[in-house]
């Protein structure tokens, strides 16, 4: 257990969360790097259309980013153990900043394309680590709090830059974008200050976070189940995230029902970490799978002819109940999986879990438009929450170990 976590703060309860040593340097680092990767979530696809680009080759460019990202992330624990985690870090924040600016040398597609796989690289080494070291930093009677807090440096970013950046294109400059890109850069220096932090954990607690194993991945494969869980709940996000604005057909609306599904689920990620430490994160997984459940046939019934003022507040109850389940679940899959596995294969557990979350938002956009082509937005909206139902006797298992104390 490191001294942040034995230490007292000062009314004599444990130390903040954020004073555990290494959580701040994280939360730089986790700002720095999904700032980079939310300001150009949006405009880089614009920009390519810029260049004569239509809009199946917009979508190439956002698809780039993500395949390298999925593609990336099974290696990344093999990299943990070769290079560390401080290092690991810093390597993804400059493959994420620097490519960002170089976009702005050409809005052609290739180039495009080229500047998002190396930035899906530096991503997925992000997403992975970021979540093995808070398993490594912080005990597990206090992952929960952990994990929600680095849930909070996640979510701050998508919350201001995502819906603020096309603005900034238009009324700055693309060159503006591309440079609050290259803010990942800004993070290599508390990355590499992690290591000592890690380092000296593991001194305490003996081999954990990316040491090497031969049966590491055979081992970790009891996190595939809570992966799956979130691969379903990621589905009805990306759908969402996606497609709000042709629901709504107001870009006014459209802006509410995002900000409210992202601020819920920002909230909701980062409050039930204190919850599940105190009750246990398996036992609330199938209940909030129920919320998001419910919240997808809000939704098909929000689509499916009602008046426009009615469509407006059942879609915005709608994304309320599903952002509830979206931001819970991200935090209680993640406990989940790693209590399943020993600590040297955090990272492997660490990595399925992303490649279910990435893998998941990416599907969802494809399902649902695929879908909504051939029998409409509200039929997209059942067979999500079919998907979701299926998901439930994963989430009723019981393979969790005893978490180490």
């Amino acid at each position: 257990m490191s001294r942040g976590v034995r230490a007292q703060g000062p009314r004599g309860g444990p130390e903040p969360i954020w004073r555990v040593p290494g959580m701040a340097a994280l939360t730089l680092v986790t700002v720095a790097g999904f700032g980079g990767y939310a300001v150009l979530f949006p405009v880089a696809p614009l920009w390519v259309v810029t260049g004569g680009q239509d809009a199946a080759g917009a979508g190439l460019v956002n698809g780039m980013l993500l395949a390298a990202t999925i593609a990336t992330q099974p290696f990344v624990p093999r990299a943990l153990a070769r290079f560390g985690a401080g290092r690991s870090l810093a390597a993804a924040m400059v493959l994420l900043g620097l490519p960002a600016v170089a976009m702005g040398f050409s809005n052609q597609l290739g180039w495009a394309l080229a500047m998002s796989a190396l930035r899906g690289v530096g991503f997925g080494i992000l997403t992975v680590t970021g979540s093995t070291v808070v398993a490594a930093l912080v005990p597990a009677g206090r992952r929960g709090e952990a994990i929600g807090f680095y849930g909070l440096g996640v979510a701050a970013p998508n919350l201001v830059l995502l819906p603020a950046s096309v603005a900034v294109a238009e009324h700055l400059g693309y060159w503006t974008v591309f440079g609050i890109g290259a803010l990942p850069v800004l993070g290599v220096p508390p990355a590499l200050a992690l290591r000592r932090s890690v380092d000296a954990t593991a001194a305490r607690t003996g081999p954990g976070t990316g040491q090497a194993h031969p049966t590491s991945w055979r081992q970790a494969r009891a996190a595939i189940a809570p992966a799956v869980v979130l691969f379903a709940v990621t589905m009805s996000g990306g759908a969402l995230m996606t497609f709000v604005p042709q629901l709504t057909g107001s870009s006014a609306v459209a802006f509410w029902a995002l900000l409210v599904l992202g601020l819920v689920a920002a909230v909701g990620r980062w409050r039930i970490g204190r919850v599940a430490d105190r009750r246990g994160a398996a036992r609330l997984v199938p209940p909030l799978l129920l919320t998001v459940v419910v919240g997808l046939l809000l939704s098909a019934f929000a689509v499916a002819g009602v008046d426009h003022d009615a469509r407006t507040w059942l879609l915005l109850t709608a994304v309320f109940v599903v952002g509830i389940g979206y931001g819970c679940l991200q935090n209680l899959t993640l406990l989940v999986a790693l209590s399943r596995v020993e600590s040297r294969d955090y990272g492997r557990a660490s990595a399925i879990w992303n490649v279910g979350f990435d893998a998941g938002t990416a599907l969802g956009a494809v399902l649902m438009g695929f879908v909504a082509t051939g029998w409409g937005f509200s039929v997209g909206f059942v067979v999500l929450s079919g998907l979701t139902v299926a998901a439930t006797p994963l989430a009723l298992g019981r393979h969790t170990r005893p978490l180490p104390r």
